[in-house]
């Protein structure tokens, strides 16, 4: 596929680009409009995004290079030219982390309130980005079988994206603690990324290096390795915040409101677990 969607002259619109912006547009609306149901005040919305937006892309390209370290040392002036693909999710999600907790010091808004918000937005990006991974031909599978055919791995984890996606919109309709949203997801994307796409994408492994070429199959990636103390983490936080559910509901406690929703008032809850969404 041709990764270059037209030319004008000197300037090359690239698939790549134009589908991230595409990305970021609906993951604005998204969270622009549970802001609006939900009592967040939208300008703070609208000021977070292009943090987010900011740091996340510099998070994604300083994950990529320092994980792909043996190439970009051998390029450096490949280091910056982020219009050839090459971003970490991870680091991305770490970049977005942090400008939400920035603002959210500013703002004296809880973290959770801003982080379930943005999940849907985050899983249209995986989404698309995956398709642009396609059309640049990177993130390739391992190939199996005589035939040597490549697993599609930006296509399963495309896929993965709409799955989240789905998840994430039919939680925001239900009533969580805030906080469930945000590691619900952590905790899919990172079985179905460990399970579903890096068992078949063509990266290097690491502890012992398994390797069935029959079926396209590599064990250990990086990612891998990675997702285990995150599945750990976002199991348990998930679990501890249903937990507290379950209390609020036997107890007949304050209702839960849906995650993300209205601030609470001066006798709501506080604390990082105890403030409802």
């Amino acid at each position: 596929m041709n990764p270059i969607m037209f030319q004008a002259g000197p300037i090359a619109v690239r698939w790549y680009g134009v589908l991230m912006a595409l990305s970021v547009g609906i993951g604005a609306y998204l969270a622009y409009r549970q802001a609006q149901e939900t009592g967040v005040s939208e300008d703070d919305v609208l000021t977070v995004i292009p943090l987010a937006v900011i740091l996340g892309l510099i998070g994604a390209r300083i994950g990529y290079v320092v994980t792909n370290w043996g190439y970009y040392a051998a390029s450096p002036g490949e280091i910056i030219a982020t219009w050839h693909g090459g971003l970490s999710f991870h680091g991305a999600i770490i970049g977005g982390i942090v400008a939400i907790l920035l603002y959210a010091r500013y703002s004296k808004i809880k973290f959770y309130r801003f982080a379930d918000m943005f999940v849907p937005g985050v899983a249209v990006g995986i989404i698309l980005v995956r398709i642009a991974n396609l059309i640049n031909g990177e993130s390739m599978g391992r190939t199996f079988g005589s035939s040597m055919t490549a697993h599609p791995t930006q296509i399963y984890g495309s896929l993965i994206g709409v799955v989240l996606l789905i998840i994430a919109l039919r939680q925001q309709t239900r009533r969580h603690l805030s906080g469930y949203i945000f590691w619900s997801f952590v905790l899919w994307y990172s079985v179905l990324r460990a399970v579903v796409e890096e068992t078949f994408r063509d990266n290097p492994l690491y502890l012992w290096g398994y390797v069935n070429p029959t079926l396209g199959i590599g064990l250990f990636t990086l990612t891998q390795i990675v997702s285990v103390p995150l599945i750990i983490l976002a199991a348990s936080m998930v679990r501890r915040i249903a937990q507290r559910e379950r209390a609020g509901a036997l107890t007949g406690g304050p209702a839960v409101q849906p995650a993300g929703g209205p601030l609470a008032g001066p006798e709501g809850p506080t604390g990082p677990e105890g403030d409802r969404a």
